[in-house]
This record gives structure tokens, C-alpha cells and sequence, in this order.
């Protein structure tokens, strides 16, 4: 329990000196210790490239809004599929 309290104090400071640091420079959107941060007004096109985007090789891409990481849905599929092609393969 201890330690679940301590990441949460860690995570929302980190998520506060974002927007501090995003405030201070003026900056909608960019990376904070190679962590990405966008305050820009999502819109679907920029939801779809951090969500479902086939042609991106990334399985984590930038998030449409706020700070982190989105999934790439479709490569974790594709990812998927290649690990049980793997797994056929090795059974026989």
C-alpha cells in the first residue's frame, strides 16, 4: 500500500512540473525528460495517429492530449499474430 501511495506523489508531481515547464516555455505540446506532453485541443485526426495508426512501427506512440504514451492498437495486433505464428512454428 505504502509503495502504490509513494508512485502516486511521484507521478503527480511529475505531471505538475509538465505543466509548469509547459507553461514557462510556451510550449503546447513537446517532450519533458523525453516523456511527450501535448495541451493542445484533441482533435480525431491526432487521436487516430496515437491510436490506430497500421503505417506507425511504434507500439507506444505520443498521446492526442496530456502527458505519456498511447497504444498503437494495431501493432500490438500485428505483434500478436507474429508471436502465435511463432509459437505454430516451434510446436511442429
Amino acid at each position: 500500500m505504502k509503495r502504490s501511495a509513494s508512485w502516486k506523489i511521484i507521478t503527480a508531481l511529475f505531471a505538475a512540473t509538465t505543466v509548469v515547464y509547459a507553461y514557462r516555455t510556451k510550449q503546447s505540446h513537446g517532450t519533458f525528460l523525453g516523456v511527450p506532453f501535448d495541451f493542445r485541443m484533441p482533435t480525431w485526426e491526432r487521436f487516430k495517429q496515437s491510436f490506430w495508426n497500421p503505417e506507425d512501427p511504434r507500439v507506444f506512440t505520443p498521446r492526442p492530449f496530456g502527458i505519456g504514451w498511447g497504444v498503437n492498437i494495431p501493432q500490438v495486433l500485428k505483434r500478436v499474430e507474429a508471436g502465435k505464428e511463432d509459437l505454430r512454428r516451434l510446436r511442429q
